[in-house]
């Protein structure tokens, strides 16, 4: 699929919007190492596009009450300007913490855009003290995860599951 062939288009309040139809998998997970044979497929096979056509729909759009002047929307848009923040969200949690608030952070064992791995290591750079180490979770009887308490956080595993664990 070429470029412009990617490209989908919608009128809204007479005016086109034009919007890059789903991502190919190189573009979702670009730190993905790719072999020579599963490249070609990686860069051709376009996901979501079927989300992208929908929810740029004129009807979808006025049922989500999103305003004319809004651009249309894409999958992980790169129009977005981010700025630099050193200390990320970090800050917020220490904040939650010292108002009382406990929190639970989730993550989906399968999950290949946040792996487990990950989301634990950047809890255990907050520091906080264990209060219960590994233990399963259980659901109708069976390991469902596995939770680790610390100090204001409960982190929770969600067996099988990947990004969209909610």
């Amino acid at each position: 699929m070429t470029d412009e062939e990617r490209m989908g288009s919608v009128i809204i309040g007479g005016e086109e919007k034009r919007y890059r139809r789903g991502r190919t998998k190189a573009e979702y997970t670009p730190w993905l190492p790719r072999t020579a044979t599963d490249g070609q497929l990686y860069d051709m096979h376009v996901e979501a596009d079927y989300l992208t056509d929908y929810v740029n729909r004129a009807d979808v759009r006025k049922a989500f009450h999103i305003p004319d002047f809004a651009p249309a929307w894409e999958q992980c848009s790169s129009k977005i300007d981010y700025h630099l923040q050193n200390e990320a969200s970090m800050w917020i949690y220490q904040v939650l913490k010292g108002s009382g608030i406990r929190m639970m952070f989730y993550s989906g064992d399968t999950d290949g855009a946040v792996p487990t791995y990950g989301s634990k290591r950047w809890i255990e750079s907050l520091a906080w003290e264990t209060k219960e180490d590994w233990r399963p979770w259980l659901s109708a009887g069976q390991v469902a995860g596995y939770i680790k308490e610390y100090d204001g956080l409960d982190f929770v595993t969600i067996k099988g599951v990947g990004h969209m664990a909610p």
